[in-house]
């Protein structure tokens, strides 16, 4: 039977977002079976997906619940919330590791992946932020999975850069200890894990961009970019020469982008140069063949593709589509490993 649809012209531009994506996803039921369980397009993994919110509720779903689709599509509903509150974070660990998390203060803190609750691919979560303890003001800046690398990366909002061995970082952490100063460039809006013998590449919301050798940039801290006004840090990868980076804006868009055709600096501290047309950017990660992405929205939308779909260039472009989004914005990405 079919129901008339209400007119929608005075609803809030969210709800309606939120009806059109719900009409999409029953488009492609067939009327005549119920709705099922997805069904999981690889082997089972102990392999999580970590969806955290801005105000720290946060969910744990197995990789495997979470099927491929071709770049530019929907994706499906991941982690509920209620605005003000948005996913602002997205992260995979294995359920029997730890996730290390970084705070826009710089203070680092360790916590079992079995903390968070394990639920449906689409479900509310449950607040996970009440240990940590957090001050007044401080928000979570990023989420990795533990023991990732040999050193973590932290980048603040004016372009300082700090780094810290893994060895401060392990099992004997004292949850809240903190590794930067705010008046060194403000506040933490990127992280990332490096082995510490290759490039470093910082992006800013507004499409600037710097390389420049890891091994420049003092454990000390010091100025990695120069970071024009109204403009900040949003992302830090580790690269090598031949590295590719998958960047991704508020609006869907995406680009891969050659740094072999990306020429590093000869020492970290100078002006950026364009990476991305865009005014908000939103991540940068470093991706390899086989590698697939996730996107998360501020709908709680979530999409997994391959990032081979998405054409490596060697110049600043606008990117193209790598998720339908009506009334809605990317808010975070991350990526799992090929085999």
């Amino acid at each position: 039977m079919e129901i008339e649809r209400p007119d929608l012209s005075q609803v809030a531009p969210e709800v309606v977002a939120y009806i059109e994506a719900l009409e999409a996803e029953l488009a492609q039921c067939p009327d005549d079976q119920p709705e099922r369980a997805p069904i999981p397009q690889e082997p089972p993994t102990t392999i999580n997906v970590i969806s955290l919110s801005h105000h720290g509720r946060a969910k744990r779903t197995p990789r495997h619940f979470y099927g491929r689709q071709r770049r530019a599509g929907m994706g499906v509903f991941d982690l509920e919330t209620t605005p003000p509150d948005f996913p602002a974070h997205l992260a995979l660990a294995d359920e029997e590791g730890y996730l290390l998390l970084v705070s826009n203060h710089g203070r680092a803190f360790r916590l079992p992946v079995t903390a968070l609750v394990e639920t449906p691919v689409r479900a509310a979560g449950s607040p996970a932020l009440g240990s940590l303890s957090l001050r007044e003001n401080e928000q979570i800046a990023g989420i990795l999975p533990a023991d990732g690398g040999k050193y973590l990366v932290m980048v603040s909002q004016r372009g300082w850069v700090q780094r810290v061995r893994d060895g401060y970082l392990g099992k004997s952490l004292i949850n809240g200890m903190s590794f930067h100063n705010v008046k060194d460039g403000g506040l933490i809006t990127a992280v990332c894990w490096s082995n510490g013998d290759g490039d470093l590449f910082i992006a800013t919301r507004q499409g600037k961009g710097i390389r420049f050798r890891e091994s420049q940039a003092s454990e000390r801290g010091g100025l990695g970019l120069r970071v024009e006004l109204g403009d900040e840090v949003a992302a830090v990868t580790a690269v090598y020469p031949h590295s590719r980076v998958f960047m991704i804006t508020h609006d869907g868009k995406g680009t891969v982008r050659q740094m072999e055709t990306f020429a590093a600096n000869k020492a970290p501290g100078a002006g950026g140069k364009a990476v991305m047309k865009t005014e908000k950017l939103i991540g940068a990660l470093t991706v390899n063949d086989g590698d697939d992405l996730f996107i998360i929205s501020q709908l709680g939308k979530i999409i997994r593709f391959p990032a081979d779909d998405v054409p490596a260039k060697e110049g600043a472009v606008q990117g193209v589509n790598c998720m339908a989004l009506r009334n809605d914005e990317v808010t975070a990405v991350t990526i799992a490993k090929g085999s």
